[in-house]
């Protein structure tokens, strides 16, 4: 049959007494040691996690506030006087330009990104507002609007009215970067395309 310690029943026998030998030794060393220290590192590093998660919540919405801030301001200028629906447009094309991956992944980014033009020997900006010195303050109803317009668009509480839009310009221009695009719908007094 062979060696007596290569038989199965022993060498279970050995590892089973090895290892409630060495919980043992765990156990004896746990119930030993001085556990100030280790809970005081436990509850201050609790507190740091806490801390940074709190810092880090602090500073999303403090970035939430600036993208919708700006996308409000975009809607403002550039469809306060459209239909909700074309408000809603306007705030869809800012955000599906954030999510394509082709411009600038921040609101913000996206709404004051300048563009050389080599025709005009200087930089555009791709929402002609923002070329201006000074603009008005956004105030009144106009920009409550905007507001919750902008809103909704950023959290995705809002029905997409131009599911996929990049692009759009007033009805009473015809650009000449339109004539490739894909035109998707006329809303008010702007024309979106894919």
């Amino acid at each position: 049959m062979g060696p007596m310690y290569l038989r199965p029943s022993y060498l279970a026998a050995c590892c089973g007494w090895t290892l409630r030998n060495q919980w043992y030794s765990v156990r004896a060393g746990w119930y030993a040691l001085d556990k100030g220290p280790w809970v005081a590192a436990l509850v201050v590093g609790l507190v740091l996690a806490g801390f940074a998660a709190a810092l880090r919540a602090v500073a999303t919405h403090r970035d939430d506030r600036m993208n919708v801030a700006c996308l409000a301001r975009n809607v403002y200028f550039e469809a306060r006087g459209e239909p909700l629906h074309g408000q809603h447009a306007v705030a869809e094309v800012t955000m599906n330009r954030v999510a394509s991956g082709r411009y600038p992944g921040t609101v913000c980014g996206v709404v004051y990104q300048k563009a050389w033009d080599p025709l005009r020997k200087r930089y555009v900006g791709a929402f002609s507002w923002t070329e201006f010195d000074t603009v008005p303050t956004p105030a009144g109803e106009e920009w409550l609007s905007a507001w919750r317009t902008a809103e909704a668009v950023y959290y995705g509480n809002a029905e997409p009215v131009v599911e996929g839009a990049l692009f759009y310009h007033a009805s009473t221009i015809k650009p000449s970067w339109a004539r490739g695009k894909e035109p998707l719908a006329r809303i008010g007094g702007h024309v979106f395309y894919k």
